[in-house]
């Protein structure tokens, strides 16, 4: 089984790119959806995240409200870490399981594990290779405020704690530029998709 790691910059196309490879046949965990989980009142993290920040980050339907949450820890980085020792691993228990659990069913399977900060944590180590998305900073900037109630500016605050792009392509064994046509794009993915196979068989 290959284990790949899809990380990139807020808004760089990392989501495009990892359903495009799960269509080809890859299999795609997203961290993201992960965290989402174990911050579900039955996840792993709920109740240390309400001891740690208290119920008024809950919403009216007593879940958390994951905008009032990142409003607390954005311009906190003590904060930031604390929620991260709750949140990451859980996810990094359950991203195992889902592993072992596909490489039981199909040991020349192609999991494609996408996450943020794989680089920033040093857990791109775990991965037989590294894909890393890319696009301008100002496409970055755009698509950020497109997906949600974001201000230039902190689409900007948000990008500078972020480690820079061309770091993270310094380690990669791939790398997809998503600045041009989805089409484009998708030629990238395929070009990657048939390394991948190459290696896996």
């Amino acid at each position: 089984m290959l284990r790949v790691g899809l990380t990139g910059g807020l808004a760089s196309g990392k989501s495009f790119v990892g359903h495009a490879l799960a269509e080809l046949g890859c299999y795609l965990i997203e961290a993201d959806q992960l965290g989402h989980q174990v911050l579900l009142p039955d996840g792993e993290a709920f109740a240390g995240v309400i001891q740690e920040f208290g119920r008024e980050i809950l919403d009216p339907a007593g879940l958390i409200d994951r905008k009032k949450l990142a409003a607390l820890v954005f311009e906190d980085r003590e904060r930031l870490e604390k929620l991260n020792r709750l949140v990451h691993p859980p996810v990094g228990e359950r991203q195992a399981r889902m592993i072992a659990e596909i490489a039981q069913r199909d040991p020349k399977a192609i999991v494609v594990v996408a996450a943020a900060i794989l680089v920033e944590t040093g857990s791109y180590r775990r991965f037989d290779r590294l894909i890393v998305v890319t696009c301008t900073l100002e496409q970055q900037i755009e698509r950020a405020m497109k997906r949600g109630p974001y201000s230039r500016e902190e689409v900007l605050a948000r990008l500078s704690r972020q480690l820079p792009l061309e770091e993270k392509v310094r380690l990669a064994d791939y790398v997809i530029d998503t600045s041009g046509t989805k089409e484009n794009t998708l030629e990238q993915v395929r070009a990657v998709y048939n390394s991948l196979r190459s290696l896996s068989v």
